[in-house]
Formats: structure tokens, sequence, C-alpha cells
């Protein structure tokens, strides 16, 4: 027995025109499709969790080990003391 295709749900927003205007001018700044930036936009305004709105997670990960090379181990175990105390 052949499965059916799944549908595909459709969408529409109506948008006033200097703001759709303003989406398509700064998704191609950012080489991305319009939905897309649409969908960056709404999930980054309402995830709760900031480690999943993470675009680029390689960026990310070598911004965290920069920031870790900077500190001092001293300075380490002192915040590991104060959370463990909290």
């Amino acid at each position: 027995m052949s499965r059916s295709p799944l549908m595909k749900e459709r969408w529409t927003i109506t948008f006033d025109h200097e703001l759709k205007n303003r989406v398509r001018e700064e998704a191609r700044k950012l080489r991305v499709y319009p939905v897309q930036l649409l969908e960056t936009m709404v999930r980054e305004r309402l995830n709760p969790f900031g480690f999943q709105s993470i675009r680029d997670s390689i960026a990310y990960l070598n911004s965290i080990r920069q920031k870790s090379r900077e500190k001092s181990n001293e300075s380490f175990l002192a915040e590991l003391a104060k959370w463990q105390k909290s």
C-alpha cells in the first residue's frame, strides 16, 4: 500500500511593505532567504535557552576556548569555589 506524500503547511503572513522591504534587504546582506531570517528572529526571541540559538558553533567554541586561555588557574578555581558555596 503506497503512502500519500505529506503535505507541507503553507503560511501566509501579510506585512507592511516597508517592513517587507527591510527584511528582504537584511536577508540579502546576510545572504540567506527572507524566510530563514524571519525564522531566526523568531527563534532568538522565543528561545529561553541561549545555547540553542548559536548559528556558528565552531566560532562559538573558539571564543570560549580563547576566554578560558585568558583566565588564570587561580581565578578559575576561585570561581568554582564560589559556585560550590551558592
